[in-house]
Order: C-alpha cells, then structure tokens, then sequence
C-alpha cells in the first residue's frame, strides 16, 4: 500500500505547554500504531498564548518543532499572537492584558510586553493564516475564512470571525470550499468536545482547553473520517 500524509490538527492551546506536550505524545502513539509507513504532518490552529501557565514554554516548544522538522509541522497565527505581536510594538497593550495578556508576560517574568524575546516575535510574525495541503480537501485556519469570497477575503477575519455566517455550512457559496473541510479552533465548545458541523466540512477543535476543558486533536487520514484525541 502506498504511503501517504496523515495530518493532525490541535486546537487552542493557550499556554497549556504540559498538555501540549502530553498531546504530541499521544499523536506519536497513535501514529506508530496506526500509520506507521505513513508521514506524520501535526497542523496548530493557532492561539498557543495567554490564560494558561506557560505561554513561553508553548512558543518554545512549537518553534523547536518548527525548525527542527519544518517541512511536517505547520503553525499558523490566531488572533492571541496578533495581540501579543501588536502589544510587543508598543500597540493595544491594555487591551492584551484584558485578554489573558498578564498571564503570558508572567511566563516570561516580564512587565513589559515590548520586552518580549525579538526571536519569538519574529517567529509569530511569520507565521501563515491558512494552511491548505495540496491533494487534499482540508483547510486549516484559526477562526474561520469568509463562505462567500474566500480565498479573496479578508485574512483579518481569518483570525477573528465568529457566528453563523461561517458556522452554518449553507452558507459557503465560494466555489472555492466546494467539496472543501475547513478545520479550525477559536469559539470554544461549551462541551470540551469537538463541534463537527451535520455535513461534516466545518469542525471546530476549540475545546477549552484555557477553561478547563479538554486540548484537542483531529486525525485527518485520507477518505477515512476524523478521529480525535484529548489530554
């Protein structure tokens, strides 16, 4: 049987950095068991600061990941780190720290948020909005992408829209998501599980972890259904 790619997908970690590691240890697990001729992509949705005890270590581990196998592990941006990047500018500072902000700068000992390691902002900095493997029909974003002008819409909406406009599937008019799964975090689910849409092409992996919830992952194996791990 011919090898393939099977991606994995986490949702929201917010600062959960023990978690995180105990889900990528899972996902290694599975995949020797179950894929083990195959590669192994892991995709991060996103919002890996603020909330959680250890921001810095989330950074520190994904961008060991990063450059250490960059070609099976994509990290993309949510709108956490546009706010930890715009308030390391010296911009929104206020309005970060309301948003679970102080707890990352307390994982940095810092008070300062311009004072945030230059090697971690610019790290975030470069980081996509959308990852679209080629061959497949998985989409991967933070929050969500526009159902009517993707993939000419507005990349800010990327990480941050919310509601029924993208959540009900009926809507997607784009020919562009014909036939397309857009996999994503950023709305937490009330029930720490994941919220797959009836069609099954919009699946959400905000599962609250910064509240108390579960820190999920979505198994993608070609025409096989998802399967989800949790810690």
């Amino acid at each position: 049987m011919a090898s393939e790619t099977v991606f994995y997908a986490i949702g929201d970690v917010h600062g959960e950095a023990v978690r995180l590691r105990d889900l990528h240890a899972n996902i290694d697990d599975f995949h020797e068991v179950y894929a083990p001729n195959d590669t192994k992509h892991i995709v991060h949705v996103g919002d890996y600061v603020d909330r959680g005890p250890d921001s810095r270590g989330v950074i520190e581990t994904l961008m060991a990941m990063d450059a250490a196998s960059p070609e099976t592990v994509t990290c993309l941006i949510g709108n956490h780190e546009e706010m930890m990047l715009n308030a390391s500018r010296g911009e929104d500072i206020s309005f970060w720290l309301r948003n679970g902000g102080d707890s990352a700068m307390a994982s940095y000992g810092l008070s300062d948020p311009c004072d945030l390691p230059a090697s971690h902002m610019d790290w975030v900095a470069g980081l996509p909005t959308t990852f679209v493997p080629e061959g497949r029909d998985l989409i991967f974003v933070h929050a969500g992408v526009d159902p009517q002008t993707y993939p000419d819409d507005d990349i800010v909406k990327r990480r941050w829209m919310r509601g029924s406009r993208f959540f009900d599937t009926s809507n997607w008019t784009s020919p562009m998501l014909t036939g397309m799964r857009v996999v994503h975090g950023h709305t937490p689910t009330r029930d720490a599980q994941p919220d797959v849409s009836p069609d099954g092409r919009r699946i959400n992996l905000d599962t609250g972890a910064a509240f108390g919830g579960a820190l999920t992952a979505a198994v993608f194996k070609a025409a096989e259904q998802p399967v989800f791990l949790q810690t």
